[in-house]
């Protein structure tokens, strides 16, 4: 696997010089990049964006030899406020036109909820929420093809890609060649199957582990009845069945470790590894 981490996780939101830096002292090679979480002396506003200013992302991370796996644009592509809906749609399409210029893999997001304040509500799980986010991504996807660049989609339990069942659905009613999936199976996990979470994993790789291009890992814990999210190895979730699936599947896949750290960047990566290389891929 080629190991990487969210470049917000080094620190927060700093100079861009003192991002390059930090992420090249670590030795991190491949990093998800959300602009406005990790780069404070750049404005990266929508309407902003130009092939020069894009370049000049470039050069530095070039220099560097740090590559963007994601470039993490996380709208919510179901906001019920109309006006906000459409800022969100113009904003990715913007990170994609970046994309091309950067060579990230791909642009990626979550599926958002039916609240403006992303808030948990029933109707994020109806069929109107779902028609809303079909309504955005095929905008959003349509700029994907024109410009060829990868969007890359993650579901979340309490989001409108809640299941492995829904993502498949999406996946044949957007019907397109430039959309991939971003795994991250804890966020399919919930206080209703954490208990039956290897059939949860198992169902994403036989609906759609063709489409599975980038991975987020963390782990998770129920605390006082919630699943809540914990450090790498210090959860319940089980490695060896995504690592199965990955090792026969998907060779020299972009892990991108979640809530790292400088500290236990390095460690994390040979905690998996270990688990990685000690299991068979599956038949």
């Amino acid at each position: 696997m080629a190991f990487g981490m969210r470049g917000h996780d080094l620190g927060g939101k700093q100079n861009f010089s003192d991002f390059l830096q930090k992420v090249k002292k670590n030795n991190i090679n491949y990093v998800q990049l959300a602009f406005k979480k990790s780069i404070a002396d750049e404005d990266f506003t929508l309407g902003n964006y130009n092939p020069g200013f894009a370049h000049y992302i470039k050069k530095g991370l070039d220099e560097n030899d740090i590559h963007v796996a994601v470039l993490g644009c996380y709208i919510n592509p179901t906001n019920p406020v109309e006006e906000k809906r459409q800022t969100a749609v113009k904003t990715f399409i913007e990170h994609l036109k970046y994309a091309r210029i950067l060579g990230a893999d791909m642009v990626g997001t979550e599926t958002g909820r039916y609240d403006p304040n992303l808030k948990i509500v029933p109707f994020t799980y109806t069929e109107g929420c779902y028609q809303l986010l079909l309504k955005s991504m095929r905008e959003i996807v349509r700029a994907a093809e024109k410009l060829g660049v990868i969007v890359g989609v993650e579901g979340v339990a309490t989001h409108t890609l809640y299941s492995p069942e829904m993502m498949r659905r999406f996946l044949d009613d957007i019907n397109s060649p430039n959309v991939e999936v971003i795994l991250d199976p804890v966020n399919l996990i919930d206080e209703k199957n954490y208990k039956e979470q290897e059939k949860v994993i198992d169902r994403v790789f036989e609906f759609y582990g063709d489409r599975v291009s980038v991975i987020h890992i963390k782990d998770f814990a129920l605390i006082d009845g919630e699943v809540k999210y914990a450090q790498v190895g210090e959860g319940l979730f089980n490695y060896e069945n995504l690592f199965k699936h990955l090792k026969g599947r998907k060779p020299h896949i972009t892990m991108l470790i979640e809530n790292s750290s400088e500290e236990r960047f390095h460690s994390d990566c040979e905690y998996l590894q270990k688990i990685y290389d000690s299991i068979s891929a599956e038949p």
